[in-house]
């Protein structure tokens, strides 16, 4: 198989409990150092690279004296508070001896599901890829009982992976990748080398949780592949205490399952967009706005707007029209409609005059939008 790692700009690696725990004994300090080593090695290849890691819940139960985890929520959420600080620490110690600055981005699921923290999320994520920072994210299980509850890194990492665009995902786990059985309890079963994200027949393969520190088994590694490829985003599940896993799935070697999108990431975000047969509102565009859209693939700024309708807020699909109301595109908007009715006619130069802020130069960024 060709690894899709190699080819890869962007990753998201995702780091289970197991790897960067001491069997659930407060943090592995040593573990811990050896990822962000490899991850200098890929930042050094040109790859950005985002870190969703496990572990806080787990370092906390050991501050806190517990020997194994609490079931009760506010327990839970006191562990992940406490633990929180320790993982923050080890990785910022960890990166800093490679001249490498991290981010502590604390997420929840509902983040990523209402539009306008979605967006948020997402600008700052990108903001600090830009500055050549490594966001160290973690579900916020603090102030969240359902992430606690039923939530795992595997389907945030995935999340994430559609959020920025990712190339690929990077699970890394105490297994060396899919089976076709149990391997615990089938010698006969065989390690899946290459398989498509979402074939059906792979949640069958699936097991269930493997440790009692982690949340995530394997059946939700395949979900959250299935999840990532929405956006394109390929997956490869691996063992976590492989040698150099990350560098040498960098340099092409097949290693674990890796799980194949069969989308192109392009197509799968502007089908996303097409799909919205109702929306929010929408735009009339003057001719100049028309063309540039329309033939020269460009953003819409708010000054090629002439009218606005509809009630939406910022991250919202809404629909671009020309001035006879043949619509032109649908996109995602930078601004609410309040905001929108202000600043049309006007360059993107006085936005910040007129709002007080800027969120994007654009009203549309032109890859957030696909034309119809």
């Amino acid at each position: 198989m060709n690894s899709v790692i190699q080819k890869a700009k962007r990753l998201i690696v995702k780091v289970g409990s197991s790897l960067v725990t001491n069997d659930g004994r407060g943090l592995d300090h040593a573990a811990i150092a050896k990822w962000a080593a490899q991850i200098a090695e890929l930042r050094a290849l040109g790859k950005e690279v985002v870190l969703v890691s496990s572990g806080a819940i787990a370092e906390g139960m050991q501050r806190l004296g517990f020997e194994k985890r609490p079931t009760g929520v506010h327990e839970l959420q006191a562990c992940a508070a406490v633990g929180q600080m320790g993982l923050a620490q080890v990785y910022e110690t960890s990166f800093r001896a490679h001249d490498l600055r991290t981010a502590q981005v604390l997420l929840t699921h509902a983040d990523l599901a209402d539009r306008e923290r979605y967006l948020n999320a997402r600008s700052t994520l990108f903001t600090l890829l830009k500055f050549g920072v490594v966001p160290i994210i973690n579900e916020n299980d603090t102030v969240v009982t359902d992430e606690i509850k039923f939530g795992d890194n595997d389907t945030l990492g995935a999340l994430v992976a559609n959020l920025i665009e990712g190339d690929a995902l990077i699970i890394l786990t105490d297994q060396a990748g899919l089976f076709t059985a149990d391997p615990r309890k089938d010698p006969s079963a065989q390690l899946v080398r290459e398989a498509k994200a979402g074939d059906p027949s792979l949640e069958a393969m699936a097991g269930g949780a493997g440790s009692g520190i982690g949340r995530g088994g394997m059946l939700t590694k395949i979900l959250a592949a299935r999840r990532a490829a929405i956006s394109g985003a390929h997956t490869v599940i691996a063992w976590g205490r492989e040698d150099r896993v990350l560098t040498r799935l960098a340099a092409g070697e097949p290693i674990g399952t890796q799980l194949t999108a069969q989308t192109a990431q392009l197509t799968a975000r502007k089908q996303w967009m097409a799909d919205h047969l109702q929306t929010a509102g929408r735009v009339v565009l003057d001719g100049g706005a028309v063309k540039k859209l329309s033939t020269e693939g460009k953003s819409l700024l708010p000054i090629g707007v002439t009218g606005v309708s509809g009630e939406f807020g910022r991250g919202d699909v809404i629909t671009c029209v020309d001035e006879s109301g043949r619509p032109i595109a649908r996109g995602m908007s930078n601004y609410s409609s309040s905001e929108a009715r202000r600043i049309m006619r006007r360059p993107s130069a006085e936005i910040l005059a007129i709002l007080g802020f800027v969120e994007e130069p654009e009203l549309i960024h032109r890859d957030n939008m696909v034309l119809i």
